[in-house]
């Protein structure tokens, strides 16, 4: 992989040209650069291999009130100087922003080392030994076989990638972030075509992959994942993996948004009005927070505008704590801003933490008279704002449980329900562990969960 990634100072250089460029009444500019490498194989051997590297600069600016933004890769002074001058004249284009908030100066930053040199030095090379092997794990996974192994269709998407993220404002303010972040997925497909399994990796250290590892679980999933068997949908007990849970509880991000529940518009407004700030809304062995220098996280220590990110506890205990105030809705309420919790299904730049206890999954299996073990969700869209009701499906190992054992494969679901609700259903909770950088999550054992209908997909 390509090391251009741009430094403090060179970033502070360019991002200073660009203001000097600029004539109005405020501007801010933001720069991303980033260097990647990816590696995709499919039936066993490595079908792409690439590496990119860009830099895009994004100049917001305000204009008697008026804002707007204007974006370029090109950093000669002809198309930076373009760049200012239509974001220039398309904010005076705008119509007036009643929310507009100036734009802030300098900040005080807490350092985050989130970079990793053994994720910037995974080139091509190293990345198909990585990926050799997976597969050559996932082709001898161990144990009595029921079919040849060697016949197994293994796919999957390694991607190292380092990035810097920088703000700058015509007030003075300056900020800089630098982090890597990898990941590694493998899927594990029988010949017949009726098992499949799944296994992911990843963080911001190559350290936290195992590709051999990756390449067992997905072969040994997809081999015990065989013809499935349907049962009826319904209301079932659940356990849920970690990258299960990395699938479903993210979406509770957007609901945390302050000024949608101030509005009567989220779960977390109150009948009447107000909010359920200080309230009971899941069970009490469930934390949830962002926390950018929280040593699992690593996050970024500043959201777009520059403003400083702090550590927020979400969920305490059960009890709603804290909602996401943008800075417009802060000053409107009075209250301190926290960034993140925009909305939809994003992710906040400070990472995201679910704080688990202390069984395995195979514990969390052994104390289950009767339930459905998900491996990971698929396509999750959302159907309910109000009760952060989502609908998606589950993938590549879907199994019953009875009598603490698992005892088949069954067929895959569409699934209804709401992360919120799930977790003021819950029945157990598992060991927390990175899922992906920024991202940690335990598994889960929740009661009467909701399947649909049934899937045909495998």
């Amino acid at each position: 992989m390509a090391d251009t990634l741009m430094t403090r100072d060179a970033m502070q250089t360019l991002a200073k040209r660009i203001l000097a460029m600029s004539s109005a009444d405020e501007t801010r500019v933001n720069i991303s650069s980033d260097a990647a490498g990816n590696t995709r194989f499919a039936a066993g051997d490595i079908t792409t291999s690439g590496d990119t590297e860009d830099t895009v600069i994004s100049i917001t600016s305000t204009v008697g009130g008026r804002r707007a933004s204007s974006t370029t890769n090109l950093m000669d002074d002809a198309s930076l100087k373009r760049a200012v001058d239509t974001a220039e004249r398309l904010a005076r284009l705008s119509p007036q922003d009643p929310e507009l908030v100036p734009e802030l100066g300098p900040q005080q930053y807490q350092n985050v080392d989130a970079s990793n040199a053994d994720v910037s030095d995974l080139n091509a090379a190293s990345r198909a030994h990585a990926v050799e092997q997976l597969i050559t794990a996932a082709r001898a996974p161990g144990g009595a076989m029921p079919i040849d192994p060697a016949t197994l269709f293994v796919a999957g998407f390694l991607e190292a990638r380092s990035g810097a993220r920088g703000v700058a404002t015509s007030k003075g303010l300056f900020a800089y972030h630098a982090s890597t972040d990898v990941s590694l997925s493998c899927t594990a497909r029988t010949p017949d075509g009726t098992g499949s399994g799944y296994a992911s990796a990843g963080g911001r250290a190559w350290t936290a992959v195992d590709p051999g590892a990756l390449g067992r679980r997905a072969a040994q999933k997809a081999l015990a994942s065989r013809n499935p068997v349907a049962i009826e949908p319904g209301r079932y007990t659940v356990i849920l993996e970690p990258r299960a849970v990395a699938d479903f509880i993210p979406g509770l991000m957007g609901s945390l948004n302050a000024r949608s529940a101030d509005e009567g518009r989220s779960a977390f407004s109150k009948k009447g009005g107000g909010t359920k700030l200080g309230e009971k809304i899941v069970d009490e062995r469930i934390t949830m927070l962002s926390d950018p220098f929280d040593p699992d996280l690593r996050g970024q220590p500043f959201d777009s505008d520059g403003l400083p990110l702090k550590r927020v506890v979400w969920i305490e205990n059960g009890v709603l704590k804290n909602l996401a105030y943008s800075r417009f809705w802060a000053t409107k309420k009075g209250v301190e801003p926290t960034g993140g919790g925009g909305g939809g299904f994003g992710r906040n730049p400070a990472g995201l933490k679910l704080a688990g206890g202390t069984k395995s999954v195979d514990e969390l299996i052994a104390g289950t008279d009767r339930g459905v073990l998900v491996t990971h969700f698929f396509y999750i869209r959302s159907l309910d704002q109000r009760t952060v009701l989502l609908t998606g499906l589950t993938r590549d190992g879907t199994f019953l449980i009875e009598n603490g054992k698992i005892t088949k494969s069954i067929k895959n679901f569409r699934w209804n329900d709401s992360p919120l609700l799930s977790l003021a259903r819950l029945a157990d909770i598992g060991k927390a562990e990175p899922v992906e950088a920024g991202l940690v999550m335990p598994s889960l054992k929740i009661n009467d969960f909701t399947f649909s209908s049934l899937s045909d997909a495998v």
